[in-house]
């Protein structure tokens, strides 16, 4: 019937006829009565059948289907998105020519993909569905990988003494590592941190305790350094050594020790004697004419 359109006497007896024909339960569609139908007079004339339309209900692997379809157009990617299972959890595998952006590096573009068609599979769900988008074996060969980077960092983990940090995975592949370890009896795992960067940690249950380092202690090793039996006082001031004044036939000045020598010139020469350079008090010049008046007295 055109555009899944039933008719029959009753409108029960359209939907019979509808789920006979398109194969279906009463629980796959949605029925939807476009005509009561009305009885007839005698003979059943002026009788008019019911009509209804029945559409199928898309299962959540099927609407997620049709939701990537739509979706990968959009990211550049060209693949085509096939249904492969939906009982226990929605499989859906990427059908293309080349992997080459579609998984990405380390799986992120697949991993957005798969994030995005499990909040579609499970809208109205009243418990989580999970959701698995693969694309050429990936998610197979990831896994395995992950198992095998496991094992290896609990063995380092042991080794040493200590505990070891992952790098940050998505919620699927955490599962893979807590899985891989759940056995080992040597180590116990745990995740930390926050979305997106949340990662896994290996921690050896032969765990050495933290020592917390003294910064004060002696260079062997033995004991703490006293500071208070020591003969080495810290922040006491060296005494400056004392000049000497100048005497009293010294001319005075301000600053270092410097004479001036008359026989020589005019100059000074250093180390002649005590006094202080700086800003001359005096006049030179005066003095000795000074001088000079009184001997001629």
């Amino acid at each position: 019937m055109e555009n899944n359109v039933f008719s029959g006497k009753t409108v029960e007896e359209a939907v019979e006829a509808g789920l006979k024909e398109l194969g279906v339960s009463r629980s796959d569609v949605k029925i939807e009565v476009v005509e009561e139908g009305k009885k007839g007079g005698l003979f059943g004339i002026g009788a008019v059948p019911a009509k209804v339309k029945l559409t199928v209900a898309l299962s959540d692997g099927e609407r997620t289907v049709t939701f990537l379809k739509g979706l990968l157009p959009l990211l550049g990617v060209q693949a085509e998105p096939v249904l492969k299972d939906e009982t226990e959890r929605v499989e859906i595998e990427l059908k293309a020519e080349s992997t080459r952006g579609i998984i990405g590096r380390r799986g992120e573009i697949i991993d957005a993909i798969q994030v995005l068609a499990g909040a579609v599979a499970n809208t109205g769900r009243d418990d989580y569905k999970r959701v698995v988008v693969d694309c050429e074996n990936y998610r197979e060969e990831r896994e395995e990988t992950l198992r095998h980077v496991a094992e290896k960092l609990a063995a380092k983990a042991v080794r040493i003494g200590k505990k070891v940090r992952l790098e940050p995975m998505n919620p699927y592949e955490r599962r893979i590592i807590h899985a891989a370890l759940v056995e080992n009896d040597e180590v116990m795992t745990k995740s930390e941190g926050k979305e997106p960067a949340r990662f896994v940690v290996i921690i050896p249950k032969n765990a050495k305790p933290y020592e917390k380092k003294d910064k004060f202690r002696s260079r062997d090793g033995k004991g703490k350094r006293d500071f208070r039996n020591s003969d080495k006082k810290y922040g006491e001031r060296k005494p400056y050594p004392k000049r000497e004044l100048p005497t009293e036939d010294t001319p005075q000045s301000s600053g270092t020790s410097l004479k001036k020598d008359f026989s020589m010139g005019s100059g000074y020469k250093k180390g002649s004697f005590n006094g202080f350079f700086g800003t001359f008090l005096g006049n030179a010049r005066e003095d000795e004419a000074e001088t000079t008046e009184k001997t001629e007295e």
